[in-house]
Protein backbone atom coordinates (compact mmCIF):
# COMPACT_ATOMS: atom_id res chain seq x y z
CA UNK A 1 0.00 0.00 0.00
CA UNK A 2 2.92 2.39 0.55
CA UNK A 3 3.61 2.70 -3.18
CA UNK A 4 0.34 4.62 -3.61
CA UNK A 5 1.04 7.25 -0.94
CA UNK A 6 3.43 9.57 -2.88
CA UNK A 7 0.87 10.25 -5.66
CA UNK A 8 -1.70 12.06 -3.52
CA UNK A 9 1.07 13.84 -1.67
CA UNK A 10 2.69 15.20 -4.85
CA UNK A 11 -0.66 16.10 -6.31
CA UNK A 12 -1.70 17.95 -3.20
CA UNK A 13 1.62 19.73 -3.07
CA UNK A 14 1.53 20.79 -6.68
CA UNK A 15 -2.13 21.75 -6.81
CA UNK A 16 -2.06 24.74 -4.46
CA UNK A 17 0.99 26.20 -6.15
CA UNK A 18 0.03 25.71 -9.79
CA UNK A 19 -3.67 26.50 -9.81
CA UNK A 20 -3.81 29.93 -8.23
CA UNK A 21 -0.86 31.27 -10.20
CA UNK A 22 -1.11 29.80 -13.67
CA UNK A 23 -4.85 29.61 -14.27
CA UNK A 24 -5.81 33.24 -13.58
CA UNK A 25 -2.88 34.46 -15.63
CA UNK A 26 -3.86 32.44 -18.66
CA UNK A 27 -7.53 33.46 -18.39
CA UNK A 28 -7.06 37.19 -17.77
CA UNK A 29 -4.21 38.11 -20.11
CA UNK A 30 -6.25 37.81 -23.35
CA UNK A 31 -9.08 39.83 -21.77
CA UNK A 32 -6.65 42.56 -20.72
CA UNK A 33 -5.26 42.85 -24.24
CA UNK A 34 -8.74 43.18 -25.68
CA UNK A 35 -9.63 45.85 -23.15
CA UNK A 36 -6.48 47.78 -23.97
CA UNK A 37 -7.40 47.68 -27.66
CA UNK A 38 -10.96 48.96 -27.11
CA UNK A 39 -9.67 51.64 -24.74
CA UNK A 40 -7.23 52.90 -27.38
CA UNK A 41 -9.99 52.78 -30.00
CA UNK A 42 -12.29 54.81 -27.73
CA UNK A 43 -9.59 57.45 -27.21
CA UNK A 44 -9.01 57.54 -30.97
CA UNK A 45 -12.75 58.13 -31.48
CA UNK A 46 -12.76 60.99 -28.99
CA UNK A 47 -9.74 62.67 -30.57
CA UNK A 48 -10.93 62.15 -34.16
CA UNK A 49 -14.39 63.56 -33.47
CA UNK A 50 -12.90 66.60 -31.74
CA UNK A 51 -10.53 67.11 -34.69
CA UNK A 52 -13.43 67.00 -37.18
CA UNK A 53 -15.17 69.75 -35.17
CA UNK A 54 -12.07 71.93 -35.48
CA UNK A 55 -11.53 71.22 -39.17
CA UNK A 56 -15.23 71.81 -39.87
CA UNK A 57 -14.85 75.13 -38.12
CA UNK A 58 -11.86 75.92 -40.29
CA UNK A 59 -13.99 75.28 -43.38
CA UNK A 60 -16.59 77.76 -42.14
CA UNK A 61 -14.11 80.37 -40.92
CA UNK A 62 -12.24 80.40 -44.25
CA UNK A 63 -15.53 80.79 -46.17
CA UNK A 64 -14.93 77.38 -47.78
CA UNK A 65 -18.28 75.85 -46.90
CA UNK A 66 -19.31 75.75 -50.57
CA UNK A 67 -15.83 75.07 -51.89
CA UNK A 68 -17.45 71.85 -53.06
CA UNK A 69 -20.83 73.24 -54.18
CA UNK A 70 -22.65 69.90 -54.33
CA UNK A 71 -22.75 66.49 -52.66
CA UNK A 72 -21.76 63.63 -52.78
CA UNK A 73 -19.65 64.90 -55.67
CA UNK A 74 -17.44 67.91 -55.12
CA UNK A 75 -18.51 69.49 -58.40
CA UNK A 76 -21.24 68.58 -60.86
CA UNK A 77 -18.75 66.54 -62.88
CA UNK A 78 -16.10 65.36 -60.42
CA UNK A 79 -15.59 63.95 -56.93
CA UNK A 80 -12.38 65.99 -56.62
CA UNK A 81 -12.19 69.77 -56.30
CA UNK A 82 -11.04 72.33 -58.79
CA UNK A 83 -7.64 73.88 -58.21
CA UNK A 84 -8.68 76.66 -55.84
CA UNK A 85 -8.13 77.08 -52.11
CA UNK A 86 -11.74 76.88 -50.91
CA UNK A 87 -12.39 73.68 -52.81
CA UNK A 88 -9.22 72.06 -51.46
CA UNK A 89 -10.11 73.00 -47.87
CA UNK A 90 -13.65 71.64 -48.11
CA UNK A 91 -12.55 68.50 -49.94
CA UNK A 92 -9.84 67.82 -47.32
CA UNK A 93 -12.42 68.05 -44.57
CA UNK A 94 -14.64 65.58 -46.43
CA UNK A 95 -11.74 63.15 -46.71
CA UNK A 96 -11.40 63.11 -42.92
CA UNK A 97 -14.72 61.27 -42.86
CA UNK A 98 -12.89 58.19 -44.12
CA UNK A 99 -10.53 58.41 -41.16
CA UNK A 100 -13.55 58.47 -38.87
CA UNK A 101 -15.03 55.48 -40.71
CA UNK A 102 -11.80 53.51 -40.28
CA UNK A 103 -11.67 54.32 -36.56
CA UNK A 104 -15.35 53.41 -36.17
CA UNK A 105 -14.82 50.02 -37.81
CA UNK A 106 -11.75 49.41 -35.65
CA UNK A 107 -13.78 50.34 -32.55
CA UNK A 108 -16.64 47.98 -33.42
CA UNK A 109 -14.23 45.10 -34.08
CA UNK A 110 -12.38 45.79 -30.83
CA UNK A 111 -15.67 45.89 -28.92
CA UNK A 112 -16.79 42.61 -30.48
CA UNK A 113 -13.54 40.93 -29.45
CA UNK A 114 -14.21 41.72 -25.79
CA UNK A 115 -17.45 39.74 -25.90
CA UNK A 116 -19.18 42.41 -23.81
CA UNK A 117 -22.65 43.42 -24.93
CA UNK A 118 -22.49 46.89 -23.37
CA UNK A 119 -19.36 47.77 -25.35
CA UNK A 120 -20.78 46.36 -28.57
CA UNK A 121 -23.95 48.44 -28.23
CA UNK A 122 -22.15 51.75 -27.65
CA UNK A 123 -19.58 51.04 -30.38
CA UNK A 124 -22.34 50.35 -32.92
CA UNK A 125 -24.17 53.58 -32.05
CA UNK A 126 -20.91 55.46 -32.37
CA UNK A 127 -20.25 53.88 -35.77
CA UNK A 128 -23.76 54.63 -37.06
CA UNK A 129 -23.23 58.27 -36.22
CA UNK A 130 -20.44 58.63 -38.79
CA UNK A 131 -22.53 58.02 -41.96
CA UNK A 132 -25.36 60.03 -40.38
CA UNK A 133 -22.92 62.89 -39.93
CA UNK A 134 -21.72 62.58 -43.53
CA UNK A 135 -25.29 62.70 -44.86
CA UNK A 136 -26.14 65.69 -42.67
CA UNK A 137 -22.99 67.42 -43.92
CA UNK A 138 -24.16 66.79 -47.47
CA UNK A 139 -27.55 68.29 -46.67
CA UNK A 140 -25.86 71.44 -45.35
CA UNK A 141 -24.15 71.86 -48.71
CA UNK A 142 -27.29 71.13 -50.71
CA UNK A 143 -29.20 73.73 -48.68
CA UNK A 144 -26.47 76.35 -49.25
CA UNK A 145 -25.33 76.23 -45.62
CA UNK A 146 -28.69 76.74 -43.98
CA UNK A 147 -27.68 77.88 -40.46
CA UNK A 148 -30.15 75.59 -38.71
CA UNK A 149 -28.85 72.55 -40.61
CA UNK A 150 -25.28 73.64 -39.88
CA UNK A 151 -26.23 73.82 -36.18
CA UNK A 152 -27.56 70.26 -36.33
CA UNK A 153 -24.32 69.17 -37.96
CA UNK A 154 -22.40 70.60 -35.01
CA UNK A 155 -24.76 69.13 -32.41
CA UNK A 156 -24.37 65.66 -33.89
CA UNK A 157 -20.59 65.96 -33.68
CA UNK A 158 -20.90 66.86 -29.98
CA UNK A 159 -23.20 63.89 -29.43
CA UNK A 160 -20.61 61.58 -31.01
CA UNK A 161 -17.92 62.99 -28.71
CA UNK A 162 -20.14 62.29 -25.70
CA UNK A 163 -20.82 58.76 -26.96
CA UNK A 164 -17.10 58.09 -27.39
CA UNK A 165 -16.49 59.23 -23.79
CA UNK A 166 -19.28 56.89 -22.68
CA UNK A 167 -17.56 54.03 -24.47
CA UNK A 168 -14.28 54.81 -22.73
CA UNK A 169 -16.04 54.91 -19.36
CA UNK A 170 -17.76 51.59 -19.99
CA UNK A 171 -14.37 50.00 -20.60
CA UNK A 172 -12.73 51.52 -17.54
CA UNK A 173 -15.44 51.67 -14.86
CA UNK A 174 -18.33 49.27 -15.44
CA UNK A 175 -19.92 49.88 -12.02
CA UNK A 176 -23.65 50.20 -11.29
CA UNK A 177 -25.18 53.66 -11.49
CA UNK A 178 -25.92 55.44 -8.23
CA UNK A 179 -28.39 58.12 -7.20
CA UNK A 180 -28.35 60.98 -4.73
CA UNK A 181 -27.93 64.74 -4.66
CA UNK A 182 -24.58 64.60 -6.44
CA UNK A 183 -26.04 62.66 -9.34
CA UNK A 184 -28.96 65.09 -9.66
CA UNK A 185 -26.55 68.03 -9.80
CA UNK A 186 -24.38 66.16 -12.30
CA UNK A 187 -27.39 65.70 -14.58
CA UNK A 188 -28.30 69.38 -14.21
CA UNK A 189 -24.72 70.33 -15.10
CA UNK A 190 -24.84 68.07 -18.14
CA UNK A 191 -28.17 69.56 -19.25
CA UNK A 192 -26.91 73.12 -18.74
CA UNK A 193 -23.84 72.28 -20.81
CA UNK A 194 -26.01 71.11 -23.67
CA UNK A 195 -28.06 74.31 -23.49
CA UNK A 196 -24.85 76.32 -23.75
CA UNK A 197 -23.63 74.27 -26.72
CA UNK A 198 -26.93 74.61 -28.57
CA UNK A 199 -27.21 78.34 -27.97
CA UNK A 200 -23.63 78.65 -29.19
CA UNK A 201 -24.72 77.22 -32.53
CA UNK A 202 -27.60 79.72 -32.62
CA UNK A 203 -25.17 82.59 -32.01
CA UNK A 204 -22.99 81.25 -34.82
CA UNK A 205 -26.01 81.17 -37.15
CA UNK A 206 -26.62 84.84 -36.44
CA UNK A 207 -22.97 85.92 -36.72
CA UNK A 208 -20.70 86.89 -39.58
CA UNK A 209 -18.85 83.60 -40.18
CA UNK A 210 -21.40 81.88 -42.39
CA UNK A 211 -19.06 79.60 -44.35
CA UNK A 212 -19.70 81.44 -47.62
CA UNK A 213 -20.29 85.05 -48.60
CA UNK A 214 -23.77 84.24 -49.93
CA UNK A 215 -24.86 81.81 -47.18
CA UNK A 216 -28.04 82.79 -45.32
CA UNK A 217 -28.18 83.78 -41.64
CA UNK A 218 -30.88 82.73 -39.18
CA UNK A 219 -32.27 86.29 -38.90
CA UNK A 220 -31.87 86.60 -35.12
CA UNK A 221 -30.29 89.60 -33.44
CA UNK A 222 -26.64 88.67 -32.73
CA UNK A 223 -26.53 90.89 -29.64
CA UNK A 224 -29.63 89.36 -28.08
CA UNK A 225 -28.71 85.73 -28.75
CA UNK A 226 -25.17 86.40 -27.53
CA UNK A 227 -26.58 87.73 -24.26
CA UNK A 228 -28.83 84.67 -23.95
CA UNK A 229 -25.81 82.46 -24.58
CA UNK A 230 -23.82 84.33 -21.91
CA UNK A 231 -26.68 83.90 -19.41
CA UNK A 232 -26.67 80.15 -20.09
CA UNK A 233 -22.91 80.09 -19.52
CA UNK A 234 -23.37 81.72 -16.10
CA UNK A 235 -25.99 79.09 -15.28
CA UNK A 236 -23.65 76.33 -16.43
CA UNK A 237 -20.80 77.60 -14.28
CA UNK A 238 -23.07 78.13 -11.28
CA UNK A 239 -24.45 74.60 -11.40
CA UNK A 240 -20.92 73.24 -11.87
CA UNK A 241 -19.73 75.09 -8.76
CA UNK A 242 -22.69 73.68 -6.84
CA UNK A 243 -21.80 70.19 -8.05
CA UNK A 244 -18.20 70.52 -6.91
CA UNK A 245 -19.23 71.82 -3.47
CA UNK A 246 -21.76 69.00 -3.13
CA UNK A 247 -19.22 66.32 -4.04
CA UNK A 248 -16.71 67.68 -1.54
CA UNK A 249 -19.34 68.01 1.22
CA UNK A 250 -20.58 64.46 0.64
CA UNK A 251 -16.99 63.13 0.56
CA UNK A 252 -17.44 61.57 -2.82
CA UNK A 253 -14.53 59.71 -4.47
CA UNK A 254 -11.58 61.87 -5.39
CA UNK A 255 -11.91 60.94 -9.06
CA UNK A 256 -15.38 62.51 -9.20
CA UNK A 257 -14.24 65.63 -7.33
CA UNK A 258 -11.22 65.95 -9.61
CA UNK A 259 -13.40 65.61 -12.71
CA UNK A 260 -15.76 68.35 -11.50
CA UNK A 261 -12.78 70.62 -10.75
CA UNK A 262 -11.34 70.03 -14.22
CA UNK A 263 -14.70 70.90 -15.76
CA UNK A 264 -14.70 74.23 -13.95
CA UNK A 265 -11.20 75.00 -15.21
CA UNK A 266 -12.25 74.18 -18.79
CA UNK A 267 -15.38 76.30 -18.40
CA UNK A 268 -13.32 79.24 -17.15
CA UNK A 269 -10.89 79.00 -20.06
CA UNK A 270 -13.73 78.68 -22.57
CA UNK A 271 -15.52 81.67 -21.05
CA UNK A 272 -12.41 83.83 -21.31
CA UNK A 273 -11.98 82.88 -24.97
CA UNK A 274 -15.65 83.57 -25.62
CA UNK A 275 -15.64 87.04 -24.08
CA UNK A 276 -12.35 88.01 -25.71
CA UNK A 277 -13.49 86.89 -29.16
CA UNK A 278 -16.77 88.79 -28.79
CA UNK A 279 -15.15 92.07 -27.78
CA UNK A 280 -12.36 91.83 -30.38
CA UNK A 281 -14.65 91.39 -33.39
CA UNK A 282 -14.64 87.59 -33.68
CA UNK A 283 -11.14 86.95 -35.09
CA UNK A 284 -11.06 83.56 -36.76
CA UNK A 285 -8.23 82.20 -34.60
CA UNK A 286 -10.17 82.82 -31.40
CA UNK A 287 -13.41 81.54 -32.92
CA UNK A 288 -11.59 78.34 -33.91
CA UNK A 289 -10.18 78.01 -30.38
CA UNK A 290 -13.70 78.52 -29.00
CA UNK A 291 -14.99 75.66 -31.17
CA UNK A 292 -12.21 73.43 -29.87
CA UNK A 293 -13.20 74.47 -26.36
CA UNK A 294 -16.82 73.52 -27.04
CA UNK A 295 -15.76 70.02 -28.06
CA UNK A 296 -13.61 69.70 -24.94
CA UNK A 297 -16.52 70.94 -22.82
CA UNK A 298 -18.78 68.25 -24.30
CA UNK A 299 -16.24 65.54 -23.49
CA UNK A 300 -15.50 66.85 -19.99
CA UNK A 301 -19.10 67.33 -18.86
CA UNK A 302 -19.85 63.76 -19.98
CA UNK A 303 -16.80 62.53 -18.09
CA UNK A 304 -18.03 64.31 -14.94
CA UNK A 305 -21.53 62.85 -15.19
CA UNK A 306 -20.21 59.34 -15.64
CA UNK A 307 -17.71 59.65 -12.77
CA UNK A 308 -20.45 60.83 -10.42
CA UNK A 309 -22.99 58.20 -11.51
CA UNK A 310 -20.45 55.40 -11.61
CA UNK A 311 -17.97 56.10 -8.79
CA UNK A 312 -14.80 54.11 -8.36
CA UNK A 313 -15.06 50.90 -6.34
CA UNK A 314 -12.68 50.91 -3.39
CA UNK A 315 -10.94 47.99 -1.74
CA UNK A 316 -9.52 47.84 1.75
CA UNK A 317 -5.73 47.99 1.94
CA UNK A 318 -3.47 48.12 4.98
CA UNK A 319 -3.05 51.85 4.40
CA UNK A 320 -6.76 52.52 3.96
CA UNK A 321 -9.23 52.45 1.07
CA UNK A 322 -7.86 52.80 -2.41
CA UNK A 323 -9.68 52.76 -5.75
CA UNK A 324 -9.37 49.62 -7.80
CA UNK A 325 -7.53 49.99 -11.08
CA UNK A 326 -9.47 50.39 -14.28
CA UNK A 327 -8.10 47.10 -15.61
CA UNK A 328 -9.18 45.25 -12.49
CA UNK A 329 -12.72 46.61 -12.69
CA UNK A 330 -13.07 46.02 -16.42
CA UNK A 331 -11.63 42.50 -16.22
CA UNK A 332 -13.94 41.59 -13.38
CA UNK A 333 -16.96 42.93 -15.26
CA UNK A 334 -16.02 41.07 -18.45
Amino acid sequence: MSHTDPAPTSSAASSPTSSPTSSPTSSTEPVDRRLVQIRVAAWASIVANIVIVVTGGAVRLTASGLGCPTWPRCTSTSFTPEAHLHGIIEFSNRMLTYVLVAIAIWTVVAAWRTGRRDLKRVAVWLALGIPAQAVLGGITVLTDLNPWIVAGHMILSMALICTAVLLLQRVARPTPARGGAGVVLAWLTFAAGWIVIYLGTVVTGAGPHAGDADAPRNGLDPLQVSQLHADAVFLFIGVSVGLLVCLVALRQPRAAVRAAAVLLVVEAAQSVIGFVQYFTGLPIVLVGAHMLGSAVIAATMTWVLLHVRHPEVTTQHPGGERPQSDDALATRSA
